[in-house]
């Protein structure tokens, strides 16, 4: 399932995050092999938690790699689960000393904003195959929000996007990877 779901999350980031734009920065380091995909086969908190900590610190470790998705194939899979285990994870890397370092962002098949429905289209700038924390160095976020014309715009433009496709593209898009 490793394998598999590190295919999908891929295929994921290809067709869908840089197909249509969704993040102007990660074609780059796609096209420059800087992207670690990473499938956490653990269903326990603890585990989960320690597995994202292993990436933190590869990281940490290799210059060369500029982010890491960790995907997790086998847990995580209710939404509600899922953004508990995000905010451990967050109290994590306060209490590692390291949020100054890295982010995290967050992608899920249920994704689901503050203030939405779930079946709202704009849900799906956020929506992936399974459930993903994507690990981002900080410095680098920075300089490419820096480098941007109109970071604020990217957002928007996502969220218009998705809606001018509406759900049933995106959850064929989805469904079709």
């Amino acid at each position: 399932m490793s394998a598999d779901a590190a295919q999908i999350t891929r295929r994921w980031l290809q067709q869908v995050v840089i197909g249509f734009n969704l993040c102007p920065f990660a074609a780059r380091e796609l096209e420059a092999e800087r992207v670690r995909f990473v499938a956490c086969e653990e269903q326990e908190p603890d585990a989960l938690l320690l597995a994202l900590a292993t990436q933190v610190q590869a990281l940490l470790e290799d210059p060369a790699t500029e982010t890491t998705l960790v995907i997790f194939p086998r847990a995580l899979g209710d939404f509600d689960d899922y953004l508990d285990f995000l905010a451990l994870a967050q109290l994590w890397l306060e209490d590692s000393g390291l949020e100054g370092d890295f982010q995290f962002a967050s992608f899920h098949p249920d994704y689901c904003f503050d203030g939405c429905q779930p079946e709202d289209a704009s849900n799906y700038t956020n929506r992936s195959p399974l459930p993903v924390i994507h690990i981002l160095r900080e410095e680098s976020v920075e300089k490419a929000i820096a480098s941007h014309p109109d970071p604020d715009m990217i957002p928007r433009r996502n969220i218009a996007l998705a809606e001018e496709k509406g759900s049933a593209f995106w959850r064929h898009l989805l469904d079709g990877l």
